[in-house]
């Protein structure tokens, strides 16, 4: 498994960390760019909405894969 990318995003201007595999930075990106929005507001959104038990990082894969696998079930 890929090593984990450690950045620092800022949430309502509190900065904290996120620990991520390269290809979701990348996807991370990539959602953020077609909503037309900054990687730091598309990280407030998923904050926002995730499960108080669960972490940010493990929250934003699982936001990530859901985009991409309901971008998939549209082309169907």
């Amino acid at each position: 498994m890929p090593a984990e990318i450690k950045r620092s995003v800022s949430i309502s201007g509190h900065r904290t960390s996120i620990s991520l595999e390269q290809p979701f930075w990348e996807s991370l990106k990539e959602v953020a760019c077609s909503l037309d929005v900054s990687v730091n507001e598309l990280v407030r959104r998923i904050d926002e909405t995730r499960d108080a038990e669960g972490n940010l990082s493990g929250a934003v894969r699982v936001y990530v894969l859901r985009h991409f696998k309901n971008k998939a079930t549209t082309c169907e």
